[in-house]
């Protein structure tokens, strides 16, 4: 499988910088994820790999053959970069049978009639549609037109898979389990993805890396865990979920065997331990970032990186209940059992796990 290589490749709108210089590297095999909010130019760059938009600046390597330079002016059309593209839409023609969308690929390249049908059950049997083959494309569900939708991107055996947003249309449920199942498929097969979404849950559970994109820039490129615990920034940190950054001044740091620092802090009626990527100077003011989940109701005790407060809200969300919490050092969020459920009003401690606090700038 081929690898993939943007080394500071921009696309400008006239004075505008859809991506300002993206520098990214994707191992053969690797399965790699952008993620932003909508117009951050997640999309602009994969359609830029695609060779469907041309990059105005810096070049694109696929498995060591570069399709676009801008400096030179090279540019391979889409239809010469042999990748596989799944979209939002799905783009499944209704007017054909399964087997028919999913042989258009090779029909439009010349193959013959026998290896066109060998290919076609093929990547048919990968997706678990074998047994549609014959059905009109119209009398599938979502699910199932998504996973003809990977078939016929797969049929040709591309070198590269790229992919956008293509379970946004289905329903929570159903785009759980077709995301895992692509996931399986991905692994099983080998083949170097690129994706694109807007959802932070689908991102974690499905990458290998994930590269945070804001305004057409690389914030953050890691493992998922890694950019959900160690932020690099507060951009980063509030893109997932609700978290709780907490104004504090450093007192001490000391460096820790695996490159990260352990650093005093102290806040508003609160002191503790947490963790940064780099050592802070004595009285530096810094965030800390506590997730929500990281957080609990104390049962009696209060050690130094704890919070009374006063319960303002509530919401019970299934698995689990939301709070948020006046506190001293402002509205804290924390998520419980929900079993438990102290009435809006009360008043609570809240406790944190030190070994879950993180430093940033502010």
């Amino acid at each position: 499988m081929a690898s993939i290589s943007l080394q500071n490749v921009s696309r400008h709108f006239g004075d505008f910088a859809a991506v300002d210089g993206v520098d990214l590297e994707a191992a053969s095999g690797e399965f790699v994820t952008l993620l932003g909010a909508s117009g951050c130019g997640k999309t602009t760059t994969l359609r830029m790999v695609a060779g469907l938009e041309q990059n105005t600046g810096g070049r694109i390597v696929i498995d060591d053959e570069v399709v676009s330079d801008a400096a030179r002016g090279a540019f391979m059309p889409p239809e010469k970069r042999r990748l596989g593209m799944v979209f939002q839409s799905y783009a499944i023609w209704p007017h054909m049978t399964v087997f028919d969308n999913v042989a258009y690929p090779l029909r439009i390249r010349r193959r013959p009639k026998d290896e066109i049908s060998q290919r076609v059950k093929l990547a048919l049997k990968l997706v678990e549609m074998d047994s549609f083959a014959a059905r009109p494309a119209p009398a599938l569900s979502g699910g199932q037109q998504q996973r003809v939708a990977i078939a016929r991107a797969l049929v040709f055996e591309p070198r590269v898979l790229l992919l956008d947003e293509p379970l946004s249309n289905l329903d929570a449920r159903l785009r759980t389990q077709t995301g895992d199942e692509f996931r399986a498929l991905q692994k099983r097969l080998g083949i170097t993805s690129l994706y694109v979404t807007h959802d932070q849950t689908e991102a974690m559970a499905l990458s290998d890396r994930v590269v945070v994109m804001s305004k057409g820039r690389i914030l953050q490129i890691g493992a998922p865990e890694e950019i959900y615990r160690r932020p690099n920034n507060r951009g980063v940190a509030e893109f997932f979920g609700s978290p709780n950054l907490i104004a504090a001044t450093a007192r001490a740091s000391r460096p820790l065997a695996d490159g990260l620092f352990s650093i005093d802090v102290e806040g508003d009626g609160w002191s503790g331990q947490c963790q940064a990527s780099e050592g802070f100077s004595p009285g530096t003011v810094v965030s800390v970032m506590l997730r929500p989940e990281n957080m609990r109701i104390s049962d009696g005790d209060a050690p130094a990186m704890s919070w009374k407060g006063e319960v303002t809200a509530s919401v019970f969300r299934g698995a689990q209940r939301s709070l948020s919490v006046k506190t001293a050092a402002g509205p804290l969020n924390v998520d419980i059992s929900a079993f438990a459920h102290p009435a809006v009003g009360s008043n609570i401690t809240l406790v944190a796990d030190e070994a879950a606090a993180w430093a940033m700038a502010t």
